[in-house]
């Protein structure tokens, strides 16, 4: 039997014969035609093709090439955590989400901007742990900000289809207040950029947009995924830019610290390496899943004059699980001042 179309989304349709979204504006032609015009058409052949050479591997072996390490294996850390007696407790860790209030000295902040408070969600991947996405959304309306970013992975997987990623943000879209800008992550496909958007969530893709207060700007950028990707253009973003403006780059990953601090950025928020999830008392990772140095991989650091967060993120990546990492929202308040104030 064919079922009639089904409505996810404004904007938004599953197609009853392939079970993938597609928008009721947009064929897929008139889809792809609009991503080339914005974002360049070699960007979207190389992004797309990575993509499909992707999901062309994992559906040849059957696996992900990428997570041929033990530490990566979901059945291995379920079953070590189950063997152990930890698996319980470290399920119900990932809803007990911690609300962390982190304010910023920096010194070069237009003085119209003191006091804006940024909230910033990562790593959600929504369709990981629906109890989880739930108590977020529980939070979500007790909070007072004046933005509100969103720094990737909002798939659980890194491959397949994106119709439950797509519901799951429709959801949790409705208890977030705008102004919204979001980065794609390592787990995310370049082709969830238009329903994102249609929800009203501003999508960066190695773009910059300036933020207006009281007659002050400040500049907001955001890049393509550093990490898996690697189709991060800071120089194309940066261009948007102009010179001696006080500016914040959105990175899924924080690798990319170098290249931020000397473009100029003031602060870099990041996520990806959800704090290890999984660590030792003393929230000592047992891996981070990144190359850099082990203190940028939580909380807030400094490289040069650049201030950085990475956050440990809300949902979980492998398994639904968190020991001795609590999920966090976070509540960035931008002061006019002079150091960093963890």
């Amino acid at each position: 039997m064919i079922e009639e179309t089904v409505t996810l989304v404004p904007g938004i349709e599953r197609d009853p014969w392939t079970g993938r979204t597609a928008h009721r504006s947009l064929n897929n032609q008139d889809l792809l035609a609009h991503l080339e015009r914005r974002l360049g058409r070699l960007h979207l052949r190389q992004r797309l093709g990575i993509e499909d050479d992707h999901e062309a591997r994992v559906a040849a072996r059957g696996q992900l090439p990428r997570r041929k390490r033990w530490y990566m294996s979901p059945a291995l850390v379920r079953g070590t955590l189950k063997v152990t007696g930890l698996y319980w407790r470290a399920s119900k860790n990932t809803e007990r989400i911690e609300i962390r209030r982190h304010p910023i000295a920096l010194p070069t902040l237009p003085a119209a901007f003191a006091g804006y408070t940024i909230l910033q969600i990562s790593d959600l991947h929504v369709d990981m742990n629906p109890a989880a996405m739930r108590r977020l959304a529980e939070l979500l309306p007790q909070l007072s900000y004046d933005l509100c970013v969103l720094t990737g992975d909002y798939r659980g997987k890194t491959y397949g289809p994106c119709e439950a990623t797509i519901e799951g943000m429709a959801r949790l879209r409705a208890h977030i207040a705008a102004p919204i800008y979001a980065v794609l992550g390592n787990h995310d496909s370049l082709r969830m950029v238009p329903a994102l958007e249609e929800m009203g969530i501003r999508m960066l893709v190695n773009e910059a947009e300036p933020i207006l207060r009281n007659g002050q700007r400040v500049y907001l950028a955001g890049i393509d995924d550093a990490h898996f990707y690697r189709m991060d253009n800071i120089e194309k973003a940066v261009s948007q830019i102009p010179h001696d403006a006080f500016s914040i780059l959105l990175s899924h990953t924080p690798e990319i610290y170098r290249q931020a601090a000397h473009a100029d950025f003031d602060l870099l928020l990041s996520g990806h390496t959800h704090g290890g999830q999984i660590c030792l008392p003393g929230a000592i990772p047992f891996t981070l899943d990144s190359t850099l140095p082990r203190r940028m991989g939580a909380g807030s650091w400094r490289y040069g004059r650049m201030v950085g967060y990475t956050s440990v993120g809300v949902g979980s990546s492998i398994v639904a699980a968190r020991i001795n990492c609590p999920p966090e929202i976070t509540l960035h308040e931008l002061r006019v001042g002079a150091g960093l104030a963890l």
